[in-house]
Parts: C-alpha cells; sequence; structure tokens
C-alpha cells in the first residue's frame, strides 16, 4: 500500500473519530426542562396592617428637692448639695424649690437620695421623734429571757410582766401585767420609724451606733419602750421592784396602735390599775389604813410632869 493511501485513510479514520466524539457529546447532555405555559397572575389580597393604638399622655410630673450627696448634722445646705427631680407621686410637704433648704441646716446626718420637708430640718434624737405629745420613752435593761428570746423589733407591742418575790416586806409572791400593750421603739441600736413614716435613724447612723457599741465593753442590752406619760414612775417602780418580762402581743391587734391613744385611753388606764394585785409592793411601802393613821400617835408637848397633845384644848 502506497503511503499516499495510507495518509488517505489515517485522515478518514481521524474525522470519523471526530464525528464519533461529538455525537456522544450531544447523547451525554442532560434534556432541557419545557417551560411550563405562563398563566395569568391572580390578584392576592393586600396584607391588613393592624393600627397601634396611640400611648396614653403622660401623667403630669412635679418637682420635688432631693438631696444630691450625704450631708453633716449641722451643715447648712449649698447648692452642690442638693437637686430637682421630677416625680409623678409626690410625699406630702415636699420642698419643690432649692431656694426653700439652700443655708439651712439639720441637727442630724441627712443620708443622699432622701427628700427634704420640714421634718428634716426639725430637731430631737430618733427617739424623740418616734413618741407622741402624751408619751415618755423609757429604756429597760433586759437579756434573751426578759426580750422574748432576742426576737424583738421596733414596732412590736409588749405587756411587761412583773414577778414579785416573798420577802418580808411582800408576805406573798405575785405575778402581774404591770403596763400592757407597750410600743417598742428600739432595741439596742435599732430604731424603727418616725411619726412621719420615715426611718429614724439613717443607715450612715445606724452603722455609726453600731461600731460605736462594738467598741463599747458594757454588754448590757436595752429596749426603748413608748409608755404613757401618767405610767412612766410605774415602769421604774416596777424595773426596781421585782423581775421583769417582755411578752409579745400579736401583729393581728389592729388597735393597738390607738390602745393609749383613743378615746378609751382613761378607761384603759383605770383598768391598768384595777388588774394590779397591790401596787403598794411595788414601792414596797405597806399601805396603812384609815384607822391606823388616825390612831398613830401625834407630837407630845411636855410639861414638867405632864404631857399632853397638842390638838387637845386643855
Amino acid at each position: 500500500m502506497s503511503s499516499r493511501l495510507t495518509m488517505i485513510l489515517a485522515g478518514f479514520f481521524l474525522l470519523a473519530a471526530l464525528l464519533a466524539g461529538y455525537w456522544g457529546l450531544r447523547l451525554s447532555r442532560p434534556a432541557q426542562p419545557v417551560p411550563a405555559p405562563a398563566t395569568a397572575p391572580v390578584d392576592a389580597p393586600a396584607p391588613v396592617v393592624a393600627t397601634q393604638p396611640a400611648p396614653p399622655p403622660e401623667p403630669p410630673r412635679t418637682p420635688i428637692v432631693v438631696l444630691r450627696r450625704a450631708v453633716p448634722a449641722n451643715t447648712p445646705l449649698t447648692a452642690d448639695d442638693v437637686l430637682v427631680e421630677r416625680l409623678q407621686v409626690v410625699p406630702a410637704g415636699a420642698f419643690q424649690q432649692t431656694e426653700q433648704v439652700l443655708g439651712r441646716s439639720s441637727s442630724r446626718p441627712l443620708a443622699a437620695g432622701n427628700w427634704l420637708d420640714e421634718t428634716s430640718f426639725q430637731a430631737g434624737g430618733p427617739l424623740a421623734r418616734m413618741i407622741r405629745p402624751h408619751e415618755r420613752a423609757v429604756a429597760v435593761a433586759v437579756d434573751d429571757v426578759i426580750g422574748a428570746g432576742g426576737q424583738l423589733r421596733p414596732g412590736d407591742y409588749v405587756d411587761v410582766l412583773l414577778f414579785l418575790r416573798e420577802e418580808t416586806n411582800n408576805p406573798q409572791s405575785s405575778a402581774q401585767v404591770v403596763l400592757p400593750a407597750l410600743r417598742v421603739l428600739s432595741v439596742d441600736q435599732q430604731t424603727g420609724l418616725a411619726n412621719d413614716g420615715r426611718p429614724a435613724q439613717t443607715a450612715e447612723e445606724q452603722k455609726a451606733r453600731r461600731d460605736l457599741q462594738a467598741l463599747n465593753s458594757n454588754p448590757t442590752r436595752t429596749v426603748g419602750l413608748a409608755v404613757p406619760q401618767s405610767l412612766a414612775s410605774r415602769l421604774m417602780l416596777a424595773a426596781q421592784a421585782g423581775t421583769l418580762r417582755l411578752a409579745v402581743r400579736s401583729a393581728d391587734e389592729q388597735l393597738l396602735a390607738r390602745y393609749w391613744s383613743g378615746q378609751d385611753a382613761n378607761l384603759q388606764l383605770d383598768a391598768a390599775s384595777r388588774e394590779l394585785y397591790r401596787f403598794s409592793q411595788l414601792s414596797q411601802v405597806p399601805l396603812a389604813s384609815p384607822t391606823a393613821v388616825a390612831a398613830a400617835p401625834t407630837m407630845q408637848i411636855i410639861r414638867g410632869a405632864q404631857a399632853g397633845d397638842p390638838n387637845k384644848t386643855p
């Protein structure tokens, strides 16, 4: 076979191979998807937008003078010590302008954040601002037994019980309620609320008193009681005559706050006096009967060998 024929056959086979490759490539491709017929668009309903209700109008706010920082006792207030806040609820009697407090000083320390009124500048210690005009604050020494197991808190009400031992001047031992329904003002250095409903002592004052008590070597504990003025001497006599106990009354007794201050205060006083077995035992002085008083010897005047009664005419 000549070389010319060989080249012709080689070209023919090359062309056939290219045609076969092209045909195989066409067969290996995926078929094109047939497009779906176009349909007319359907009108969708418009989304419903919920309307938001209008916010209610903000209630009016009233200015009030508060302390920007803590102020020591007997220190005049300056413009740097106070600021004006606007509140929806304003305490009764609160100052509304800084000019009303500038230059004034309080006899007690004022804590930061407190609102100011006339009571902020009133004189008097914590106990003096906790009692009513007809009451007196009396402290009683207690321990865990006398003080109801150490569970007393300012604001509790207690009955003062007295136990009298049998002695020479007291022929019969007795236990009785000396004073009922007394309000607890303080327990050691912890105080309650003043008459205006605010704490009688700030947190700084209570901390300073606790630190002072920790440095004091005297371990005596005290409880401050609000005693009616007419009964303060009775409590003092009872504390000296016998052994005291404090009996805590239930918080469900809703009339305790008006026990000594209502219209029935005189009735309560009379009832407290009638319930005593013998109040003369508290003073350790026996009562003298009218006949004994009449029979008591009087002063005699001695004239020589004669003795006579000056109340009798010769």
